[in-house]
Parts: C-alpha cells; sequence; structure tokens
C-alpha cells in the first residue's frame, strides 16, 4: 500500500515538472516567423532610444546563431569577463541583442530584410524605468545604446520587432537572464 503511494507521488510529481517545463519554455527562433508576428504591448511611459552605429573598430558581437554560443559560455564561466565582452546574447527572429558591461552599452543586432528594426528592451531590477534601443541601421548591422545602470543592479534583455512607421512591436520575443552590471557572476 505504502508503496503505491509512492508510486502515485512521483507520477503526480514528474506530470507537475512536465506542466511547468512547457509552460516556462522559450519560443524558437524561426527563419520565417515573419507571417506569424503578434503585438507587444507595451507599458507606457517606455523610452524609445534610436541607437547609434558602433565606434569605428569596435570589436561588434558576431550576428551569426552559432558564433556567440561559445562566447556567451565562456563570458558566463569566468569570473570578470574581458571588457568588450558581450554578456547575455539573446535572440528571436530578426533581432539579436546582448549587453556590454564596460561602458553599459546595449547592443542591437538586425538579421532579418523585413521592413522593420531590432528592439532590445532593457529592464532593471532596481526600478530604474524600462528603455528601448532600436536599430534603424538596416538588415546585417548592429547599433548600440550607450547607458548609465547602477553598478550594484542586474539588467535583463528582450529582444523583439519594431516598426517605426507605425510605432509598435511584434512578437516572436526573447527574454535574457539577469545580467550583472559589473560584470562578475
Amino acid at each position: 500500500m505504502r508503496e503505491n503511494w509512492r508510486i502515485k507521488v512521483s507520477v503526480v510529481a514528474g506530470v507537475s515538472a512536465l506542466a511547468f517545463s512547457a509552460l516556462m519554455a522559450a519560443p524558437a527562433v524561426a527563419d520565417d516567423a515573419a507571417s506569424s508576428l503578434q503585438e507587444v504591448q507595451m507599458p507606457a511611459g517606455v523610452k524609445i532610444v534610436e541607437g547609434l552605429a558602433p565606434v569605428v573598430g569596435a570589436d561588434a558581437p558576431s550576428l551569426e546563431p552559432e558564433a556567440d554560443a561559445p562566447f556567451s559560455a565562456a563570458a558566463a564561466a569566468k569570473a570578470a569577463p574581458a571588457a568588450n565582452t558581450c554578456l547575455g546574447s539573446t535572440a528571436a527572429y530578426g533581432s539579436k541583442g546582448c549587453f556590454q558591461h564596460n561602458g553599459d552599452i546595449v547592443w542591437a543586432g538586425d538579421t532579418q530584410k523585413d521592413g522593420m528594426s531590432a528592439a532590445v528592451g532593457v529592464y532593471t531590477d532596481y526600478g530604474r524605468a524600462a528603455e528601448v534601443c532600436i536599430n534603424k541601421l538596416g538588415v546585417n548591422t548592429w547599433a548600440t545604446c550607450n547607458k548609465d545602470y547602477r553598478e550594484t543592479g542586474n539588467v535583463r534583455l528582450r529582444v523583439f520587432r519594431y516598426d517605426g512607421d507605425t510605432g509598435k512591436f511584434y512578437q516572436p520575443e526573447s527574454w535574457s537572464g539577469w545580467i550583472p552590471v559589473d560584470g562578475k557572476y
């Protein structure tokens, strides 16, 4: 009798964990997701900042999907990554984003020629108003937004698309985890 109870509890726990993981799964990046774009409602007062072209000679992150995987893993494994390391690399259809802790630079990369811009929202864990860095420079480019965040805080990135003609944001979107502003994990 006791054995059956343990089996039932184990089954219920396993099903609960599976259901929770299905709910929390991030959307996959798709090459042909343009037809499935859905509008994202942004909170009132979100500041939109137009990104600038990176400084000539700046070490820009790669726009290639496979190139950032080891780069991000290496950055997370170090206690203090190099000054130009781009942390929290996050991608969704047509957009990539990351955070450079030295200088508090947000990078927004446009990876899809679809008439929209890459958008990277930046949220803090200490109450600073959210801002969105927009890349209007075109496909296969990076734009940067130079910010000044509290060194003891963390930022979180939200990557999605922006239509400058309508002023609306669109899914699919993707979120990074919390990234320490000082770059120390």
